[in-house]
């Protein structure tokens, strides 16, 4: 303990406090002569998530220039984190008029296509909805009423994807997609966004089905077999 608060910097009390909670989270761990510390399991846990997610931008990249080159419409893949939709990779098309996209942004859940796909296959990310109070509008679109939520995630169960119809920005419709890995794992969403002008709701099925596509061909190179 001595000499992590030495390498730290840092009070010796404050220092065990801290220890004594990346104990506590698997971060850390005793040595078996009980006075010193090593590196916990939990940690290799987090390099294997990043590891994934490297892998999943790897095999997304090219069928996603595929699909917003043929499309040419601004196409991102996203994953869950801490309660939000995350961007790890945009690919926009080349129209004049684009949906803005970076990676590294990150969205409401409730609110976009790909948040709703997450969280209608992930249970760690439908867990974090609040069961009472209103959800945050950002138009007169978005839904609200957890309720009405959870049955609409039961809808995108059922369609096997997911359509932001104006709920997070007024004139901007999205649509996404579960990504698998090879275990059938949902981990990540693939979503194509557009103007409303250039998709309106009769396109949308045929916009799912180039999603639906698109992110089946990406699960099949991250190893999925269905």
């Amino acid at each position: 303990m001595s000499e992590i608060a030495q390498a730290v910097g840092l009070h010796k009390a404050t220092t065990h406090r801290i220890v004594t909670t990346l104990v506590s989270y698997g971060y850390l761990e005793r040595a078996e002569d009980g006075q010193r510390y090593r590196l916990g399991v939990r940690l290799a846990n987090l390099g294997f998530m990043v590891m994934r997610r490297m892998d999943l931008r790897r095999e997304a990249m090219p069928i996603m220039t595929d699909l917003a080159s043929r499309l040419d419409e601004t196409c991102d893949l996203s994953v869950f984190n801490r309660g939000e939709v995350y961007f790890v990779e945009v690919v926009q098309g080349s129209r004049a008029l684009t949906i803005a996209a970076a990676v590294g942004r990150s969205l409401p859940v409730h609110a976009t296509a790909s948040g709703k796909v997450l969280l209608a296959f992930l249970p760690e990310a439908a867990s974090e909805i609040p069961l009472e109070g209103p959800l945050v509008a950002h138009t007169h679109r978005t839904i609200t009423r957890p309720a009405e939520l959870h049955r609409h995630l039961e809808v995108v169960r059922s369609q096997g994807y997911a359509v932001d119809d104006e709920e997070l920005e007024l004139g901007v419709r999205a649509v996404s997609a579960a990504v698998r890995d090879r275990d059938g794992n949902v981990v990540g969403a693939l979503s194509v966004t557009c103007p409303t002008s250039r998709l309106p709701l009769d396109r949308v099925p045929a916009i799912a089905t180039e999603a639906r596509q698109a992110a089946d061909a990406i699960s099949r190179r991250l190893g999925w077999q269905g």
